[in-house]
């Protein structure tokens, strides 16, 4: 089998958020990074994605 090796790379900043899925016998760590530089609030990301989201879906017959 294939040798799977992760790769580290050093980043001098912590994430922002730390998401960990489990897919099986496998655990899949997220790491997410916000703009430095932004006025949006995590919240407020969040709140313009579910809007969009809605906006898009197709009302349940």
């Amino acid at each position: 089998m294939a040798d799977n090796k992760q790769i580290n790379r050093t980043n001098p900043r912590r994430p922002d958020c730390v998401t960990e899925i489990r897919m099986g016998n496998s655990v899949l760590v997220v790491s997410g990074f916000f703009k430095q530089g932004s006025s949006e609030t995590a919240a407020d990301k969040m709140a313009k994605v579910l809007q969009t989201e809605a906006a898009t879906q197709k009302p349940a017959i």
